[in-house]
């Protein structure tokens, strides 16, 4: 065991007591605030009021992987290599998701501090992200890692825990549902119990942040049941620090109508077919959410030397906020350029970005579109249930969660 432990160049002082980080998957600024407006979250309503209460910003493009990602690294994509949760890998031509270890280059706190004697547990919601955050664990008496999407597999060979439905006492949940995060978090309260890790990474899924906007009922709900369930961490003597991996942002006009710009389409019409690929990073297993639609795209071309002249084309165009080369963007946003597509196009807060009419399904939709992939959806929450000796006003990323944590929580 040692005083302090570094990881990607930045030191972390050894924990005085539990620490719990908790990505709120799309929790925007407004949901918390909400739900202590309305009476349904003390756990949340004594944060904000003794404990500390900021706004970071997330990484841009502000989807699922790379922030979590950057979270659990305390480093941007530019260093950990997760710039979507979907891309076009140069080495092999193809599209794939970017949920391999093998496009991770860099390693975990958690693989650190284990390293140093620490035990770990990681529990998300959705397994898409179960290895990337597991990467160089040793799975065992000091290391778990599970989703709950799967939780019914997991066994103690490769995920350090099994039993775990009969564990936390509830079946394992539709991945399309509130409880699948509340299944994370009530896991996160025995396993604390039983095995009180040093570290634990608590991630939920943001399906209700994708059908419900801040204040209502829905949503209340939903923070009222995290609620309950951080009041219990908190009362095993826990330092709970929460975050977001992204925000979230209505994207349809007055009538409900999804507000797309659909590139590859365009692009095809103005370049003809073959001309440009258009990636859309937000593309996951899970499309009943979003069908695809995000606020961020890369555009691969056949002659990168038209990129700067298509550039200046979409410029102009409305619904686009952004459009940047691949060294601009970069150098903006802290991403791999080896990574990223000749262009990156940022939609503005009501508009996501699409390939064709045909490839996105929105049938599943049940509410009016709401997503998330730009600057629009860049501001989330940073808070701790202890203060912190950080200035008012001191600029906050949302992969400073652990840093506040371990090394300035009072």
């Amino acid at each position: 065991m040692k005083d302090s432990v570094s990881v990607n160049d930045r030191g972390y002082r050894w924990p005085d007591r539990p620490v719990v980080a908790v990505c709120i998957d799309g929790s925007a600024p407004g949901y918390i605030e909400a739900a202590v407006e309305a009476g349904v979250a003390p756990f949340f309503a004594g944060l904000l009021a003794d404990g500390t209460n900021r706004l970071a910003d997330c990484v841009v493009p502000s989807f699922t992987n790379p922030n979590n990602l950057s979270i659990v690294t305390g480093v941007p994509p530019a260093v950990h290599g997760i710039c979507g949760n979907y891309f076009l890998d140069p080495d092999s031509g193809e599209e794939v998701m970017m949920n391999d270890p093998r496009f991770l280059r860099a390693p975990t706190i958690f693989q650190a501090f284990q390293a140093a004697g620490a035990t770990i547990a990681t529990i998300t919601a959705k397994d898409k992200l179960r290895r990337l955050l597991g990467h160089g664990l040793t799975p065992g008496a000091r290391g778990i890692c599970f989703s709950a999407e799967q939780a019914d597999q997991a066994n103690t060979e490769e995920h350090g825990i099994d039993g775990v439905p009969a564990l936390v006492g509830l079946p394992v949940p539709d991945v399309y549902s509130a409880e699948l995060s509340g299944f994370v978090l009530a896991a996160g309260v025995q396993i604390m119990a039983r095995r009180q890790p040093d570290l634990m990474y608590l991630s939920t899924t943001d399906y209700i942040q994708h059908k419900c906007a801040p204040g209502t009922a829905a949503a209340n709900d939903f923070y009222a049941l995290m609620d309950g369930y951080l009041g219990q961490l908190q009362a095993m003597d826990c330092t709970i620090v929460l975050t977001a991996d992204h925000g979230m942002n209505a994207k349809h006009d007055g009538d409900g109508a999804p507000k797309v710009i659909y590139l590859q389409s365009l692009l095809d019409g103005w370049l003809g077919a073959g001309a440009a690929r258009v990636i859309l990073p937000i593309t996951d297993p899970y499309v009943v959410h979003h069908g695809a639609l995000g606020s961020y795209a890369t555009v691969y071309l056949a002659d990168p030397e038209g990129a700067d002249a298509l550039a200046d084309r979409l410029r102009p165009m409305a619904g686009l906020e952004l459009v940047l080369s691949r060294r601009a963007a970069a150098e903006r946003f802290d991403l791999p350029a080896d990574r990223l597509g000749h262009l990156v196009l940022v939609s503005v807060s009501d508009t996501v970005l699409g390939t064709s009419v045909e490839r996105h399904d929105l049938s599943a939709l049940t509410e009016p579109l709401r997503s998330h992939g730009g600057l629009s959806e860049q501001r989330v929450p940073l808070l701790m249930n202890r203060p912190t000796d950080l200035p008012e006003g001191h600029a906050l990323r949302n992969f400073d969660a652990f840093d506040l944590a371990l090394n300035r929580a009072h």
